[in-house]
């Protein structure tokens, strides 16, 4: 395998089209993109014209583009490889999940993450480069039961949906608040039906040292922590499609949406989070390109692999999404009768003082790029980007290049725990892997 340029993007929520002639730092950006030979993003959005219905629960913002959006991060911005799994890929049921699949094979762009079973959902897509074939393999940690594709049988079809990546979470307390939680139980009646059934003989007793709190399992401990491990049947069908796509490939990607933290700390990944990275270039996989919680999180090097837990923004522009459906204006006791999505983005931002609109790491993150050479992966370069938060709503979340120390410094930050070394050279960071 002959020397491969790798650039990674983090979250598009894109709904706006780009300007004919570009914005001011677009030229800057585009060329920097479209100077390597595999250019990755995470579509964060659903793209098409209202096909389906809005489903019951979103991934926060019910999200549809434009279709034409997609033209915009293809041929514009230049990016040719595509995550489509993640927390916003049914907010408009299956129709809306199919549609977005079917403008993107319209337009010939190589993704993975969704389709119209299990099984298409969890394979590969492969890109092909003038050295090498490059498989990506897509998945959501962070996702509703209803959007997980669903296998076929030999009398059904599959469900449409997204490739899933669960975990299982159990929550370690120490002796005084094991007694606690206990006590909230006893009296809150909240395992009743469950306890009548154990005393029926239908259902098992609750294992010695565990206490159940409804839908939450509490595990006596000499200390409190919480314990998440990767949901093994999902993390043995990734292993599977890596290896298989490790015999296709010169290269393989794997693509992982994610918002959930290690405790309350948005800068660090979660414990199956590293569990399944890892467990994923054992299977035979490059690189792992993490996003979710729209900041940065650290890097890890890993038996010649880098790990990306979370790369960041790369477009958000969730305040000028066209249309919300009724359930989104129920939902902050809004009439009716004043269905206008700009006085709902007022409402939810407390016009514009606080949620993301005003967080600094949401609007600040890195490009992340790399080079292969004869299978291995020699440099990793961080390119910072600004989102330009202090800007009118109409023009904000559109990414720029800035070049900043300051961005390079807080990621060194978060990527101590991991003992990766950022160097910063003329406003980009370097990380030696080989």
């Amino acid at each position: 395998m002959k020397k491969t340029t790798f650039i990674t993007a983090g979250d598009a929520f894109i709904t706006k089209r780009l300007p004919e002639d570009g914005y001011e730092g677009f030229e800057e950006l585009q060329a920097c993109i479209k100077s390597h030979d595999v250019r990755f993003l995470n579509l964060e959005s659903t793209f098409h014209d209202c096909e389906g219905y809005p489903a019951a629960e979103s991934g926060g913002t019910w999200a549809m583009s434009d279709p034409r959006t997609l033209d915009d991060v293809k041929d514009r911005y230049g990016f040719n490889l595509f995550n489509t799994a993640n927390n916003h890929s049914a907010d408009y049921g299956e129709g809306g999940l199919l549609a977005t699949i079917q403008n993107l094979k319209d337009r010939d762009m190589v993704f993975s993450g969704t389709g119209e079973n299990l099984g298409e959902a969890s394979k590969a897509c492969y890109l092909e480069t003038k050295h090498a074939r490059v498989a990506l393999i897509s998945c959501c940690a962070s996702t509703k039961t209803a959007a997980c594709a669903g296998d076929q049988t030999r009398n059904l079809p599959g469900r449409p949906g997204l490739n899933p990546m669960r975990y299982n979470e159990i929550y370690h307390l120490d002796p005084e608040h094991f007694e606690m939680v206990q006590k909230v139980a006893a009296v809150s009646g909240i395992n009743r039906t469950k306890e009548k059934s154990i005393r029926n003989g239908y259902v098992m007793p609750f294992k010695e040292g565990t206490q159940p709190l409804g839908t939450i399992s509490f595990k006596l401990d000499d200390h409190c922590w919480i314990e998440n491990v990767p949901n093994e049947k999902d993390m043995r069908r990734m292993e599977e499609e890596i290896r298989e796509a490790r015999r296709q490939a010169d290269v393989v990607l794997v693509s992982i949406h994610n918002h959930y933290l290690d405790g309350y700390d948005n800068t660090k990944a979660p414990k199956f989070l590293e569990i399944f990275s890892k467990r994923c270039i054992d299977a035979g996989a490059s690189v792992i390109i993490g996003h979710g919680p729209h900041e940065l999180q650290g890097i890890e090097l890993y038996n010649g692999g880098v790990i990306f837990y979370s790369i960041g923004n790369f477009i958000f522009e969730t305040e000028t999404v066209e249309f919300q459906p009724w359930d989104a204006y129920h939902n902050r006791n809004m009439s009716i009768t004043d269905t206008k999505v700009g006085a709902y983005m007022d409402d939810r931002s407390k016009n514009g003082t606080q949620g993301y609109c005003v967080q600094w790491p949401i609007w600040n993150a890195v490009m992340a790029a790399w080079t292969m050479e004869d299978g291995e992966i020699t440099e990793v370069q961080l390119h910072p980007v600004d989102l330009g938060m202090e800007k009118s709503r109409g023009t904000k979340g559109r990414p720029v290049m800035n070049h900043s120390v300051e961005i390079l410094n807080y990621l060194q930050g978060i990527c101590d725990p991991y003992g990766t070394k950022i160097e910063i050279r003329d406003g980009t960071g370097y990380i030696k892997v080989k």
